[in-house]
Order: structure tokens, then sequence, then C-alpha cells
């Protein structure tokens, strides 16, 4: 039998009250961190954070609607075919506007081998909001990748 894992977006394990799919655990991925993050419109609960916990990379696609990354002191519009890479110790925070956006969050830690947070693992309990927020502003904690 192939190697091969085909799902759809909607098969994937949620949290955070659907708003985060576990795309690599759901995948088998143990390279790098791959999450699909659907967020209402007029959110801004997305909790700003680094990765220099972790040295963990990000890059940012919307996949569908926009968002606007803030990042760096200045707002990056996203729609679809806009990709956005963030390094490591950048603050980074994802913002809608009057429309939702479905984005797709790839993560990584160049030359280390990848460990995925504990909450990104299918079945595995998700950390509540406020302790998620709590961690990331602390520079401590899961990367939006997952």
């Amino acid at each position: 039998m192939a190697d091969v894992t085909v799902k759809r977006t909607e098969d994937f394990e949620a949290i955070f009250g659907g708003g985060f799919r576990r795309v690599r655990a759901g995948l088998g991925i143990t390279s790098f961190g791959i999450a699909v993050i659907d967020l209402p419109p007029g959110f801004r609960h997305y909790p700003e954070h680094d990765q220099s916990h972790d040295a963990q990379e990000e890059v940012y696609t919307v996949l569908s609607g926009r968002a606007t990354l803030v990042a760096g002191g200045e707002e990056h519009e996203l729609e679809p075919g806009v990709w956005a890479r963030v390094g490591p110790d950048e603050k980074r925070k994802l913002v809608t506007g009057d429309e939702p956006a479905r984005v797709l969050a790839v993560g990584g830690t160049p030359g280390q081998v990848y460990e995925p947070p504990e909450f990104t693992h299918e079945g595995s309990a998700a950390m509540p909001l406020e302790k998620l927020d709590e961690k990331l502003s602390k520079g401590a904690g899961a990367s939006g990748a997952g």
C-alpha cells in the first residue's frame, strides 16, 4: 500500500470551538507543524505571541477570506495567494475584519528536529484558551502551526 494520507479539512480533529484543525496529527506529519485555523469575522482574540521559546519560524497564508497579520509593528493584509513568514523572535497576531478567514499555518525549527506541542496531538485535551493566551504571552507553550 502507498504511503499516502488524504483527508478533507472537515475530517481533521478540531479544537478551540472548531477554530483549530489538527492537520499535522491527522496526516501523520512528524517533520513540521501544520494547522488550519478558522477565524470568524471581527476576531481579535488570536493571542499575540512569538516562538522564541522553541525557535520556530511560521508561514501563514489565507485559504479563503481575509486576515490581517500584525507583526514587526506593521499590518500585513493576507488573502488567498499572499504568503507571510514570521521569524521566531517576532511577535505576531492574526485578526479579521468584516469577513471570516481560513488560514493555513506551517511551522518548523531550522536545523532542529520538530517537536510538536502536546495540544496538537489527536485526542489530547485542548489547552483552555485563557491558559494558551497566558503561555504564549510569556513566550512559552504552543505554536499556531501545531
